[in-house]
């Protein structure tokens, strides 16, 4: 059993990561200021679309999709797969539904 430390006396260094290591996770946070691409995500939480796809329901243009979608391949926050010359598009992995639906509940407290 660990024993109890007033505040104050634990080592704040112990999760602090590497410089390196901070400044690509603010980069990868900073994909998610971005109100297009948090709902592009979103129309991925459970679904597999192409871009036209995306675009109509989100009321945006293919060509806006499209740069989001692009700095979001670039973040591995989605992956795509070819079918012929199109590309459908969904999340990354489990870790982008997780942060997606655990940052909704953090709001919802």
């Amino acid at each position: 059993m660990p024993v109890f430390q007033p505040p104050g006396t634990i080592n704040a260094q112990t999760h602090l990561p590497n410089e390196d290591l901070t400044l690509e996770l603010a980069d990868f946070y900073k994909v998610f200021g971005d109100c297009s691409r948090l709902r592009i995500l979103f129309t991925l939480l459970d679904n597999e679309l192409y871009v036209n796809e995306i675009a109509e329901i989100l009321g945006m243009s293919q060509s806006a999709v499209s740069h989001q979608l692009r700095i979001l391949r670039q973040h591995k926050l989605v992956k795509v797969k070819k079918e012929g010359k199109t590309s459908i598009y969904s999340l990354g992995d489990d870790h982008v539904y997780r942060i997606l639906t655990q940052g909704l509940e953090h709001l919802s407290h």
